[in-house]
């Protein structure tokens, strides 16, 4: 697919910039509880704080919704994220309580659409983990059965039967969640925020959080906010600060690009009829999707590693955007001559044991960590527990299943995620694409269809 006209921006192509944007701090202030981030996760904290009475103060460092809480794929996902076969492994425990939690984190954001009446575009058709070749089917019917024993759902067919493009082989479809505009989702999300009691400040940067006393300062360019206890919802971000544990998050950079707007007859062509969001079983996964815009999606597919803070802020490496492209036009040879019309990117947190967590650091600092690329579900509900459990002093089951009082975290994923280990791993998933023939399979379906139609 033809990038030479591309659009390069660091924040979402789901949606433009609010015109609205709140007034920066300007002076001091004490709360009951400050909140730090207003990403999805910080927002449905504040939100729930609110809702509970409590004197809230959330800082943001652009505007609500500004960082992956809007610029990722939209995927609803019913189901943790991540290799199951090595997290089965390294995790047996955790397991369970993350497949519930995962479910229930799908109904929330539902339940969230529908309380605050959120426009977003919502369909509730599945999200499928796709296989391109008869190897990487094995995978997906391994990983279901793992899902399945855990006490998870999906379901598992062939491409005709979920309605997946030609080229893919099958895969299976998660029993809840489905596609989203997650700017809109966002967006509606800061609206209901801005109109409860709390106090929202924007363009309001972190550049410390300590405790004094019995009393959590947060220092901003302008003033500072003394709180009786903080949330820290920031993500990867939070690693700015010796507050919070080390080894928490390790930062990566990922891109998602869009297609210009396809005719819909060559969209029909696909026979993409669940018109189901698809995340594939490469090792670094890549996920397609169809837009209400008559466009494509497709995200991920090479991670950068981050390597020192504060994380720098950037652009998609137009090289990187390049392969992608070249991606999609391998997936949907039928579109090949289509351009990318827009690139964006940002950083996400990648926690310690690639599940999310949730913790404390001495009795009035609270965070979460629950993104791994499947973060836009669990994320606010993780907060959302988070909020009541500072409210009320008890804990939800889902909440207590991934509670940690750790001061600090093996830096054992931030070891592994090196950027030579990361180059590798593209490596390997282009080897065995190559192997396994997933881009004739897609020409071979091309021809196909086309004696079908003649």
């Amino acid at each position: 697919m033809r990038t030479d006209s591309t659009k390069y921006t660091g924040f979402t192509g789901w949606i433009d910039p609010p015109d609205d944007v709140r007034p920066a701090l300007d002076g001091d202030l004490t709360c009951g509880i400050a909140v730090v981030g207003g990403g999805m996760g910080g927002m449905a904290a504040a939100l729930r704080l609110a809702e509970r009475d409590q004197d809230v103060v959330l800082l943001e460092a652009e505007f609500c919704g500004y960082g992956s809480a809007s610029r990722n794929g939209g995927q609803i996902a019913g189901a943790p994220g991540g290799d199951l076969r090595m997290l089965s492994l390294q995790s047996p425990r955790k397991m369970p309580v993350m497949a519930r939690l995962a479910e229930h984190a799908g109904r929330y954001v539902e339940d969230l659409i529908k309380t605050h009446d959120i426009d977003c575009d919502y369909v509730a058709n599945g999200l499928v983990w796709g296989a391109v070749s008869p190897l990487m089917m094995l995978r997906v019917r391994t990983q279901a059965a793992i899902l399945r024993a855990f006490g998870g759902g999906g379901t598992v067919g062939s491409r005709e039967e979920l309605g997946l493009p030609a080229g893919f082989v099958g895969g299976m479809r998660e029993s809840i969640g489905g596609m989203l505009n997650p700017g809109k989702l966002a967006r509606g999300v800061r609206r209901a925020l801005l109109a409860s009691s709390a106090r929202v400040f924007e363009r309001t940067r972190v550049s410390d959080v300590r405790r004094t006393g019995g009393i959590v300062e947060i220092t901003t360019p302008h003033g500072t906010v003394r709180a009786d206890k903080v949330l820290l919802a920031t993500s990867v971000y939070g690693g700015e600060w010796d507050i919070t544990p080390k080894n928490l998050a390790t930062p990566l950079y990922v891109i998602e690009i869009e297609s210009e707007p396809i005719a819909p007859e060559r969209l029909a062509a696909l026979d993409w009829t669940s018109r189901s969001g698809i995340i594939t079983q490469h090792q670094l996964m890549t996920h397609y999707r169809l837009t209400e815009r008559n466009t494509i999606v497709c995200g991920v597919r090479t991670a950068q590693r981050g390597r020192t803070y504060p994380l720098p802020d950037r652009v998609p490496d137009p090289a990187v955007v390049r392969d992608m492209g070249k991606d999609l036009a391998h997936r949907f040879p039928s579109l090949s001559d289509v351009s990318i019309e827009r690139a964006w990117g940002g950083w996400i947190g990648i926690s310690p044991d690639w599940l999310s967590v949730a913790g404390q650091v001495g009795d009035n600092v609270f965070y979460a960590m629950a993104c791994n690329g499947h973060g836009l579900c669990q994320v606010p509900y993780v907060t959302h527990q988070l909020a009541d459990y500072i409210v009320d002093g008890e804990m939800s089951d889902d909440l207590a299943g991934i509670w940690s009082d750790a001061p600090k975290y093996s830096p054992s994923m931030s070891l592994l995620l090196q950027p030579f280990v990361l180059r590798a791993v593209w490596g390997l998933d282009r080897f065995n694409d190559f192997l396994n023939g997933s881009r004739r399979r897609a020409r071979r379906a091309l021809r196909r269809a086309g004696r079908g139609a003649s």
